[in-house]
Formats: C-alpha cells, structure tokens, sequence
C-alpha cells in the first residue's frame, strides 16, 4: 500500500489530512516533529512525504535537505501557512513534487499525492532495474568485465586485443560472452545498460 508520510507540529492538521488520506485509500503516517519521522521513517515503504514548510527545529526545507543526503529519493511535497516565493522555488528546485498553501483544498492535495505516487513508482522501478543490471554485472570475469569497458569506450575487436597482448578471438570469444550475461545484442544496448549501472569507459584507450 502507498504510504503517505505526514510531518507538521500541528496535531489538528496531521489528523484532518489523516482522515481525508485514509478514506482515499492510502495509508498515513503522521509524526508531530522532522527528528521523530528521522528516527522512525522506513525508506523501504513506497510512498511519499509532505512536510510543514514551518515548524520548531527542523523546518521542512532542512528536513529535505537531510533527507536527499542521506540518499533517499522519496517524494516530498511541502505545505505552508504562509505565501513565502523565495521558499517555494527553493522547494522546487531541491526537487519537490508540490508547494501548497494551507488551508489547502482535498482535490489539491489528492492531485499532489497522486503525482508523488506516480513519481514514486518510476523510482522504484528505476532502483529495481539497476539492481537486476548490477547482479548481471557481477556474473562476469574480471576479463569480460574489461572487455565492457573498453566495447562501451568504442573500441574495436582488433584494438582491444591490442591492448590486452592477446589475439583477437580471444577478445570475441570474451565479447560474446560478456554480452549473453548481460542479454543485450547490440552495443547501443550495452550502452544504455552501462549508463544505468554508472559504469565509465577504460581509462586506457
């Protein structure tokens, strides 16, 4: 189930938008301070978080900021009480979902949680097909594994044999296996794969 992840130190807001979240389908959880949804946040849940722009401590700007240093990338949609621009675009460009003033109509605040959950999703689907991509990674020899770098680096069959001071069958023999593991055909799909999976080319070229 999609989790919405509330954090406001208003007790009246957090059950209003509990209530209106859970008669939507969606399951929330609410935590009354940014320390509090720290300590007790499961990253693992697929969801979103909406934070209060303002509130004692952390702030909900602060709480993003540490949020995407730790690396989580879950949705955050931010709720303010005041009309503050200079916040809004801070919100946005550190990559919210929405800014929304309080008090904030239901359909506003549905139509940004759906978004977030459609973002969420793509995230998701994302880290899950760099997972499988890294496991194919890992399934190849050292020797293969440089015989990827150098293929996705543009060299050719002939150069790369060059390079490891062997003959170029070999490097075939290398290149076709590299590629079976990896269930792609094509070097434009070796490349693609290679991208997803952060791998660089050879340094030596």
């Amino acid at each position: 189930m999609f989790t919405v992840f509330l954090v406001d130190d208003d007790a009246g807001v957090l059950k209003a938008l509990s209530r209106l979240l859970h008669a939507k389908g969606y399951e929330a959880c609410a935590f009354t301070s940014a320390q509090q949804f720290l300590e007790e946040h499961d990253p693992a849940r697929p969801g979103c978080a909406i934070f209060d722009i303002s509130m004692p401590g952390l702030d909900g700007l602060a709480l993003q900021q540490i949020f995407k240093t730790g690396g989580h990338q879950r949705p955050v949609i931010f709720l303010t009480g005041k009309g503050d621009i200079p916040k809004t675009v801070q919100a946005m460009k550190a990559g919210a979902i929405d800014f929304l003033t309080k008090p904030v109509k239901d359909v506003v605040l549905l139509d940004a949680v759906a978004r977030a959950e459609a973002a969420d999703a793509r995230v998701r689907q994302g880290l899950a097909e760099v997972t499988v991509i890294e496991a194919k990674i890992a399934s190849l020899t050292p020797r293969e594994r440089e015989v990827l770098s150098h293929v996705i680096a543009g060299r050719l069959n002939k150069q790369i044999a060059a390079d490891f001071g062997t003959v170029e069958k070999t490097v075939k023999v290398h290149r076709g296996r590299m590629m079976e593991k990896l269930g792609v055909r094509t070097v434009a799909d070796l490349v693609r794969l290679a991208e997803k999976a952060g791998i660089t080319v050879a340094t030596k070229l």
